[in-house]
């Protein structure tokens, strides 16, 4: 008797462990993220212009290249946070030569200030006169500079 309880238990368990119970609300559901992240922020910074290097740089690589299409990146991110349903945002990004030309999908460039790169600037550090080190005043002994 006591043998059919345990082995009834167990393949209840096994039942319940085995099956979804997307009802119950203490259940977690982990968010589901794939593709390529994708803000308005990154789309901001893209220019007419851009090399594929430099939109590589922002946007990261591509998701899909089209072997015969070698001018046309596409780029998706898919999001299922929990419970919620899936949202898919698509950029496809085309360009002539080296050069991005257009952009098409989902996002559209924002009116974000352009960012000015800075000149090199050269900053001159005064030496400081520290202290000789043992080693230092051993090896000034015998060389020949003057300081």
């Amino acid at each position: 008797m006591l043998g059919s309880r345990i082995v009834i238990a167990a393949g209840f368990a096994l039942f319940v462990a085995g099956c979804s119970w997307e009802w119950l609300p203490f259940v977690y559901h982990q968010d589901i993220h794939q593709g390529n992240v994708i803000s308005q922020e990154m789309i901001d910074q893209l220019r007419p212009g851009m090399t594929k290097r430099q939109v590589t740089y922002i946007m990261g690589a591509p998701l899909m290249v089209d072997p015969f299409h070698d001018e046309r990146w596409d780029y998706v991110y898919s999001n299922q946070p929990g419970d919620e349903p899936r949202v898919q945002k698509n950029v496809t990004l085309i360009f002539k030569g080296d050069e991005l030309s257009a952009l098409q999908g989902d996002f559209h460039p924002g009116t974000l200030p352009n960012i000015e790169m800075r000149k090199d600037t050269t900053i001159n550090v005064p030496k400081i006169d520290r202290e000789k080190t043992f080693w230092q005043m051993i090896t000034g002994v015998f060389s020949d500079d003057e300081e």
